[in-house]
């Protein structure tokens, strides 16, 4: 027999309308934080853009080999081999790597509850709805609180006391130049580092716990059983992010590197793996500042959408009374709902324009209201040159 229970609750007619009067007042407080943010999407976009601009007009390429003083301040771009004084290593299972930053991933067998309802519209505008809680065992990276499940007897879950954790050198050396926290958390290409068998006497000595410990597929595995996990097993992996070269982007302050401040109003501190050109580097984070401005714009018309279904849903509960037209009224406020969240935000997007980029926006403007006049002068210049037909003769004069 499968883990699981079912539990069937009832709302009244009334108890939904009082319930979609609240989703009304959160709607439109939905509506209102999506137009500020939309608004506020425009104003970070440009930002973002004109302080790119800026430092793409203003970097200068150094050597990484010495330290130029007359460089102080400017916004510079280099590239080089990290290099490290001191290794990485985990105390708590004796782990010891060479490398930028060795990360461990934690993961605990134990209980998780997941939920699926089905809701019944009744006549007279009221509602059932059917929920099925299943309980299942699950390798998780973090605690879940077996406290808050709806059947917790059975399924009660061990406190875990292995967390994920991560070790990087506190600096780096780029040639002449040292590479601080900042810059350090901004290099990637962590990669699976796999633990072999001959590790197992150091870990096993370092482990301070009681559990069997094994290497399994380069994992650490914490259990009786790696076939059969119990429940509170733990399975431990890591990753690591090789030293390597890379290209920074940055305010040169003496042997370090900081964010530059740009007039436009953004702190830049661009770092690539690899031998990266300054143009190149700058050409990416203006693709990522597009792409951002886009997810945002979106998820902006969507939440504005949610915002006005709820704002309108009173509607359609009302007309539960009769569930066929309550369904019909849904689908009807849906589409309003969308035409609205568009007309709005789009509406709030052009505003945006026009408040922080009044010259390209009044630009494009001109040339809709340019373009849109001379389709209609074509248009009537093909009337007036059109040959007038004699009538009932079939010829033109």
């Amino acid at each position: 027999m499968s883990d699981s229970f079912r539990e069937v609750t009832s709302v009244s007619w009334f108890g939904r309308i009082k319930r979609a009067v609240g989703g009304v007042i959160f709607g439109l407080l939905l509506i209102v934080l999506m137009v500020i943010g939309l608004f506020w999407n425009e104003g970070r976009a440009v930002q973002t853009a004109r302080s790119l601009a800026e430092g793409a007009g203003a970097v200068v390429s150094i050597d990484a080999g010495s330290v130029d003083a007359a460089n102080d301040s400017k916004l510079v771009h280099v590239s080089g081999p990290v290099t490290a004084d001191s290794g990485l290593s985990d105390p708590d299972f004796g782990i010891a790597a060479q490398g930028l930053r060795l990360s461990r991933d934690v993961e605990m067998y134990q209980w998780k509850e997941e939920s699926k309802s089905e809701t019944t519209k009744k006549l007279g505008g009221g509602e059932e709805t059917v929920t099925t809680y299943s309980y299942s065992k699950v390798w998780d990276d973090s605690q879940i609180d077996s406290s808050d499940f709806k059947k917790p007897d059975g399924h009660q879950n061990p406190p875990m006391a292995i967390h994920s954790r991560t070790f990087q050198i506190p600096e780096g050396k780029l040639s002449a130049f040292t590479l601080d926290t900042p810059v350090l958390d901004r290099i990637e290409g962590d990669k699976d580092y796999s633990l072999s068998a001959n590790q197992s006497a150091a870990i096993k000595a370092a482990y301070a716990g009681s559990r069997p410990l094994s290497i399994v597929d380069g994992k650490i595995y914490l259990g009786a059983d790696t076939t059969a996990p119990a429940l509170g097993d733990y399975r431990i992996g890591y990753e690591l992010a090789p030293l390597g070269v890379v290209s920074i982007v940055a305010r040169q302050a003496g042997s370090r590197f900081e964010p530059y401040q740009t007039v436009a109003g953004d702190e830049l501190l661009l770092v690539d793996p690899g031998t990266v050109p300054a143009d190149k580097m700058f050409a990416e984070a203006v693709s990522e500042n597009t792409l951002i401005t886009w997810l945002l714009r979106a998820a902006g018309l969507l939440l504005l959408t949610i915002g006005f279904a709820l704002f309108l849903s009173p509607i359609g509960v009302i007309l539960d009374v009769i569930p066929f037209l309550g369904s019909m009224a849904r689908m009807g406020t849906g589409i309003i709902a969308f035409f609205l969240a568009i007309l709005v935000g789009t509406t709030t997007i052009a505003i945006a324009w026009f408040w922080y980029r009044p010259v390209l926006a009044v630009g494009i403007l001109a040339a809709g209201v340019v373009a849109a006049a001379v389709v209609y002068y074509l248009g009537r210049s093909r009337k007036a040159a059109a040959p007038a037909v004699v009538p009932g003769t079939g010829t033109a004069t």
